[in-house]
């Protein structure tokens, strides 16, 4: 019965086209939570679900982790299962942790610590575009623009299409590293020349890191939030960085002004 309902769900994630990590992600958590039923598939029990996601904050899980399992539980009832009761349980509040910014000079140390050619332009395109990890091994020759100096995000996040900065400093090195190849290449492809997965993309970061000896708790996708920082810092309109990264709303962009050192430069401590 289980595995029949996953597959369900996972065919219909695909024929909405949700992204292959929004789909391990709801399937992982759908079969957590049917191996917890004990009755009727098609009609939630909203307090033992409330329960369930009760038990993953005592755990310790992220307020992101436990939305994430509530929008798996409530695709499943509302679009599997075709319920139509009210689903009267609230989101849990997100974290408002800033993100973690690497300065210029910290990313500098991270590009020159990655010796393979091909990985180190993966680096420098996420941060110089502002790339999240699926888009930057997604990217194929012809996703790149030399001479308009742009870069085509094709089905991001939301299937949404955008157009995002290259910089002049990659054009010379793209060219030199794509000629010969098909415009349907990967622009990065993984040593067996197809798609380079986003764990190899995260760990090639990884490594990188460790090399340099600088001690944040940076990840791949801290690429795409120095980007944000350091253009609102270079005095570019939020508006702007808004749409680069692709945010549907300005809130989500606006909380790079926090982590700006435009306001802290001016400002001595008292000792």
């Amino acid at each position: 019965m289980k595995e029949s309902l996953l597959m369900a769900v996972r065919n219909e994630l695909r024929l909405r086209k949700y992204s292959p990590s929004t789909i391990r992600s709801y399937l992982a958590c759908l079969n957590e939570y049917f191996s917890l039923l004990h009755y009727d598939y098609n009609v939630p029990d909203i307090e033992h679900i409330r329960r369930f996601l009760l038990r993953k904050e005592e755990m310790g899980y992220s307020s992101q982790t436990i939305n994430l399992y509530l929008n798996a539980v409530k695709f499943y009832y509302y679009q599997i299962a075709k319920w139509r009761g009210n689903f009267d349980i609230k989101f849990a509040k997100k974290s408002k942790k800033l993100p973690v910014v690497l300065s210029r000079e910290e990313i500098a140390k991270i590009v020159s610590a990655i010796k393979n050619v091909k990985h180190r332009l993966l680096i420098r395109l996420a941060y110089s575009a502002g790339l999240r990890v699926s888009e930057a091994v997604s990217l194929k020759v012809k996703d790149i623009y030399l001479d308009n100096m742009q870069i085509h995000i094709k089905s991001a996040k939301g299937m949404k299409d955008r157009i995002t900065v290259l910089s002049e400093k990659l054009i010379g090195e793209i060219r030199y590293l794509t000629e010969g190849m098909d415009q349907n290449d990967y622009l990065v492809p993984s040593e067996r020349g197809g798609k380079l997965s986003t764990r190899t993309a995260g760990k090639i970061f990884r490594m990188a890191l460790r090399k340099t000896g600088i001690k944040k708790d940076a990840t791949f996708h801290s690429l795409r939030h120095s980007f944000a920082t350091h253009l609102l810092e270079n005095g570019t309109d939020v508006r702007y960085v808004q749409s680069l990264l692709g945010h549907s709303s300005i809130i989500t962009t606006q909380l790079y002004t926090k982590v700006t050192n435009l306001g802290l430069k001016g400002i001595k401590s008292p000792l």
